[in-house]
């Protein structure tokens, strides 16, 4: 059997106070053994229903997941967490494919609505995010897989408040992008792509530290439910990248 995962006491102390109180109806069970159940399922990636029986009745552990992912409780504590201690003088921007099994088709109106597309490794979604001067995930939309990179940057934008640097590779390069950028005051950091007749400058040595963005996809994808999306709701696998990123970069 799997090694089970339990809270520490530093993570539950930096969780605990941000958990909705006075809720209405019979009292919650155990707030900290189910929210360690949630991150257990997606570390090992079984499905809900083998969720170990010390985490309490599986309908309880999904249940609140997806309860609380309907309020965007999850994406909105990452946002908290990192609104208190994200460093975003350089930020950085990417993307990465998440292969799609068999079991996330089947969604509400549609495999498009629930951001599954086709790309070159079959039925895909696409995670794009923005990661701080230090690599640690702050902001996050998913699209179906076949959405470039380009079209979905301007989604991410609004979270740029206070940076002063965003890096990107050359998928990023478009005159629109880089002239938002500038209005906003950021420095757009991304080479130009080989077929323009105009070369572009950058900052070369703020650029070699976009390996960061590449780990925090590394570390996000050491959990198996996000690795691959079992989840036919955008909205619940979302959340599980937030909780996920809150458990390996925020607390």
């Amino acid at each position: 059997m799997s090694k089970l995962f339990w809270l520490s006491d530093t993570q539950w102390a930096a969780i605990e106070p941000h958990l909705p109180k006075n809720q209405p109806g019979a009292r919650r069970v155990d707030d900290r053994r189910v929210i360690s159940g949630i991150i257990h399922v997606l570390k090992i990636g079984c499905r809900w229903c083998d969720c170990p029986p010390e985490y309490g009745p599986p309908t309880t552990i999904y249940n609140r997941f997806n309860r609380w992912s309907r309020r965007r409780f999850w994406t909105g504590l990452v946002e908290a967490l990192a609104g208190a201690g994200a460093i975003k003088k350089s930020t950085f921007i990417d993307s990465s494919y998440i292969k799609a099994h068999r079991s996330a088709h089947g969604g509400k109106r549609g495999a498009k609505i629930q951001d599954i597309g086709p790309s070159r490794g079959g039925q895909t979604s696409k995670l794009h995010i923005l990661t701080d001067v230090i690599g640690r995930p702050f902001a996050f939309v998913l699209t179906p897989g076949n959405v470039a990179d380009i079209k979905a940057a301007p989604m991410l934008l609004s979270q740029l408040n206070g940076a002063c640097y965003l890096v990107a590779d050359k998928g990023y390069d478009a005159d629109t992008l880089r002239s938002a950028l500038r209005n906003r005051g950021t420095v757009p950091v991304i080479p130009g792509r080989a077929n323009r007749t105009r070369m572009i400058a950058y900052d070369k040595r703020r650029y070699r530290d976009r390996h960061l963005i590449e780990n925090a996809f590394c570390r996000l994808k050491d959990f198996r439910r996000i690795a691959t999306r079992y989840d036919k709701l955008a909205a619940n696998f979302l959340s599980a990248v937030a909780l996920v990123a809150i458990i390996a970069f925020w607390i």
